[in-house]
């Protein structure tokens, strides 16, 4: 048995090595040219349109909440209401804030009557002066006439005159009181004055503080949400822990967002009109305008993002769509193109088969923008060069062709991201 099976064994291998020195006499090449399709290496400037995904966003898009805590005790609009800029939505009531309102009126009626009786009083005060003021000119006339007549002997008794100095100097003690008096008024009256202004700017703050019981439209949109009722308890919001009052969205003009590739963001221009196509209305186009450009890329998917505004004043499209974007790419400058086909993708680099003297050879190139049935390369090859129009890697560099002539496609299409 054990002779058997070594002779079988010895069977089989020389089985194999016959068949192999005939499978390779078989791929061996038999020296002939292999007939092979070719085309021109051509230069021209891309012209393709990206179609971008996007995202239709109001212009403004802002929720209502109250300022102040208070009960709904009137609301006019509902979901779908077109509202007008500063139209009353909203009327809420605070007891405690019309408490504090009466008082802080009160307390400013109470200081404005102070006011009032100071300015009185002052107003008697310099009245008094006056009078103590005449009163000290006249006796001082009087003094000085006697004085002058008391310098005859035997006209006027000393007695007298005495009597006139001592009444002056009591008119000028009465004139000084008066003054001091009406300079304590004044004090009075500018203290008051101060009060008065500080109890009417409270007033006034709580005034303010009272406005913000009606909500009021900041702009002319359309209410999207109603979320509260006549009757609701609503209070300033703590990190949105509740839901807004109302929401309000500017639909006249709206953002279409939309996130250009890296390699397209040289084609972006501020002004540039931009179509776009919704679902909604098939088969329609629609034109924005680039009107905000981020100049930043977004680092995880390596996109720009880009606001186009579109006017919307009859309300066709809706903010929450999902356009799709036909964004134009263009390059200033010529770039070489081959058909799509002769790039030969390998795990070491893409390659194109160039046919120089008839000869293959392999060049690796590096892939760029689709246009149509060509592709952009980049590599070492050159415009009007010959390459394979179907690569493959079935045939090594060196291997001799006969060229066959076949002309290049034209290019141009949409590229769908």
């Amino acid at each position: 048995m054990k002779k058997l099976f070594a002779s079988l064994a010895v069977i089989l291998l020389l089985t194999g090595c016959t068949r192999g020195e005939q499978s390779q006499r078989s791929t061996a090449p038999s020296g002939e040219p292999i007939a092979m399709a070719v085309t021109s290496v051509v230069s021209r400037k891309l012209d393709i349109t990206l179609k971008i995904p996007g995202e239709i966003r109001p212009y403004q898009d802002v929720p209502l909440y109250p300022k102040i805590p208070g009960f709904i005790e009137w609301i006019g609009v509902d979901r779908g209401s077109v509202v007008k800029p500063g139209q009353l939505l909203v009327k809420l009531v605070a007891p405690e804030l019309t408490a504090q309102c009466n008082e802080a009126q009160a307390k400013a009626r109470a200081v404005q009557q102070q006011l009032r009786e100071a300015e009185r009083r002052l107003e008697s005060a310099k009245a008094q002066q006056r009078e103590a003021e005449a009163r000290l000119a006249a006796d001082d006339v009087t003094c000085r006439r006697l004085k002058e007549a008391a310098r005859t002997p035997g006209i006027i008794a000393l007695n007298e005159v005495h009597i006139a100095e001592e009444t002056v100097n009591a008119d000028r003690a009465a004139v000084q009181s008066r003054a001091q008096v009406v300079e304590a008024v004044k004090a009075e009256i500018h203290s008051l004055r101060e009060r008065e202004a500080a109890a009417v700017q409270a007033l006034k703050n709580i005034e303010d503080i009272r406005q913000y019981l009606y909500i009021r439209a900041p702009f002319y949109g359309v209410i999207t949400e109603r979320n509260q009722h006549e009757g609701s308890f609503v209070y300033p919001p703590s990190g949105n822990q509740y839901p807004p009052m109302l929401r309000l969205k500017e639909n006249s003009v709206l953002r279409i967002v939309c996130y250009v590739p890296e390699e397209a963001t040289a084609g972006v221009f501020q002004d540039s009109k931009i179509n776009f196509t919704v679902a909604a209305y098939p088969g329609k186009i629609f034109t924005g305008q680039v009107a905000r450009i981020s100049r930043s890329l977004d680092i995880p998917s390596l996109t720009m993002p880009v606001e186009l505004n579109y006017f919307n004043p009859k309300w066709t499209l809706n903010p929450g769509m999902f356009p799709e974007i036909q964004w134009p790419m263009r390059r200033t400058y010529p770039t070489l193109f081959v058909p799509v086909t002769a790039v030969v993708e390998s795990l070491k680099a893409p390659f194109v088969l160039r046919v120089k003297d008839g000869v293959l050879e392999k060049v690796e190139v590096r892939r760029g923008q689709t246009m149509g049935d060509l592709v952009e390369v980049f590599g070492n090859i050159k415009e009007g060069d010959l390459v394979a129009v179907k690569g493959t890697d079935e045939y090594p560099s060196g291997t001799r062709i006969t060229p066959i002539a076949s002309s290049a496609p034209s290019g141009g299409s949409s590229i769908g991201l």
